[in-house]
């Protein structure tokens, strides 16, 4: 790459960076073609992109982005996936690509916790446990007033 690509690639990424809070450092080694493309399907359908980088250039379009603390894992293959919602993402990783690290709304967090969003359910899911929740508690309460309702009929007669 000459002087003037990289630095384009560099500003390209940098504006990348900016508009997205959310960014997964990934280690792509061992896909083959068939895979990536997959995995990058999956992403854009999730609203996501991912980006494969030279290390170099991507430790200075962080720097240039004021984002600290990820400089340690830009070594061997590295890839980027840029998206603005962590948890679609966080569920599209498997085995391959290994997550390194990652930066979600501003935190630098380990890929055990990338690991963890992935399992939250989705929000419907988690809807229908609220109400489910909801629902339970209105039965007991039904079943303590119609206890106390045959108490006071007892005692009444």
């Amino acid at each position: 790459m000459s002087k003037t690509e990289r630095q384009s690639a560099v500003e390209a990424l940098t504006a990348q960076l900016k508009a997205t809070p959310n960014l997964y450092v990934t280690d792509f080694s061992g896909l083959n073609v068939l895979r990536m493309t997959e995995f990058r399907r999956r992403l854009r359908a999730s609203g996501a992109n991912y980006v494969v980088v030279k290390n170099s250039l991507a430790q200075r379009a962080l720097a240039a982005n004021k984002i600290e603390g990820l400089d340690a894992h830009f070594t061997g293959p590295t890839g980027l996936v840029l998206s603005h919602d962590a948890l679609a993402v966080a569920k599209e990783f498997g085995d391959k690509p290994t997550v390194k690290t990652g930066r979600v709304d501003g935190a630098v967090v380990t890929p055990a916790h990338v690991k963890r969003l992935g399992e939250i359910p989705s929000r419907e899911v988690l809807l229908a446990q609220l109400a489910g929740a909801m629902n339970g508690i209105l039965y007991t309460m039904v079943g303590a007033l119609e206890a106390l309702r045959e108490q006071r009929g007892a005692a009444a007669s």
